[in-house]
């Protein structure tokens, strides 16, 4: 009862925010057409080349999560990271798509050769925002996000992770430096296997951007997620998800970028006491550029 009265809860608020979120639109398309714009951005679309560092992989080896399971080891992943923006006014919809995939192929010599998936990722979502309050010059207000995250290929036999997640709440935007806050619920419609597990949570996310000078870019984000309500036991659903990447970009050539970056990896499942992690250190080389539509 109770774990109903929450999906309640949550379908009533998601359905309060994307009304009042589409009600702003059809104002601010109609009142505000001069300053409305469409832009491309391609965050990234390149190479990493990483050495990564994991972490009790024996007690995640069943899970869905390949960055839990992977060997640790050096290995090159591609990387497509692009998004379309439409704002009108207070109102912001941005679309996203991330697309990565890293694959090593071991051989020793006295044993048989070894494949192992470092990477492998594609998620796309769309949201909308409206930035109606404003203090301190802080914009934030309500926001609402779909995503649909799954794989490319599966391993070891193992279902093709599917997942539909829905996340209303809060978030800061348009700072110069602090491009996105949010705080959020997160209900996740899980299909990966046979039957559907619905899962109730919160969420926390940031993106930053610092410009030190013309042609090199910090940037740095990441969410944490804490689960507490679950529709079926899975030994290998997360209670607890975060994942953080800093990097810096220096461009080399026209839209053609270099720099280091890290990011890391760490999370809970149910069925055990121990953490799961993956630190990954190494060198990305990008495209990345904006296009203004209208």
């Amino acid at each position: 009862m109770v774990i109903f009265f929450y999906k309640i809860l949550f379908f009533l608020i998601a359905f309060f925010m994307v009304t009042c979120s589409w009600a702003t639109l059809v104002d601010n398309v109609s009142e505000n057409k001069s300053s409305n714009k469409m832009i491309l951005y391609v965050n990234r679309l390149g190479l990493d080349w990483s050495k990564t560092d994991v972490k009790n992989a024996y007690e995640y080896r069943y899970s869905s999560i390949q960055a839990l399971k992977a060997i640790s080891q050096d290995y090159i992943k591609g990387v497509l990271d692009a998004g379309l923006e439409y704002s009108a006014g207070k109102f912001r919809w941005d679309n996203t798509l991330l697309m990565e995939y890293g694959q090593t192929s071991l051989e020793p010599y006295n044993a048989s050769k070894i494949v192992d998936e470092n990477a492998d990722n594609f998620i796309i979502s769309t949201g909308v925002s409206y930035s109606c309050w404003d203090f301190m010059n802080l914009k934030f207000g309500p926001s609402f996000r779909a995503a649909y995250d799954t794989e490319f290929v599966t391993r070891y036999s193992l279902p093709r992770q599917n997942i539909f997640r829905l996340s209303p709440g809060v978030a800061l935007l348009d700072n110069d430096i602090l491009k996105s806050l949010y705080l959020t619920g997160v209900y996740e419609y899980d299909f990966t296997y046979d039957y559907v597990n619905d899962k109730l949570g919160a969420e926390i996310g940031f993106r930053l951007e610092y410009i030190p000078r013309k042609g090199v870019k910090i940037s740095a984000g990441g969410y944490f997620r804490e689960f507490f309500s679950y529709s079926s036991y899975d030994p290998y659903d997360l209670e607890r998800d975060l994942n953080v990447v800093l990097r810096m970009d220096t461009n080399m050539w026209g839209k053609l970028t270099m720099g280091p970056y890290i990011q890391y990896r760490l999370a809970k499942a149910r069925g055990t006491d121990v953490y799961g992690s993956n630190f990954m250190i190494g060198l990305s080389f990008n495209y990345i550029d904006k296009y203004i539509l209208f």
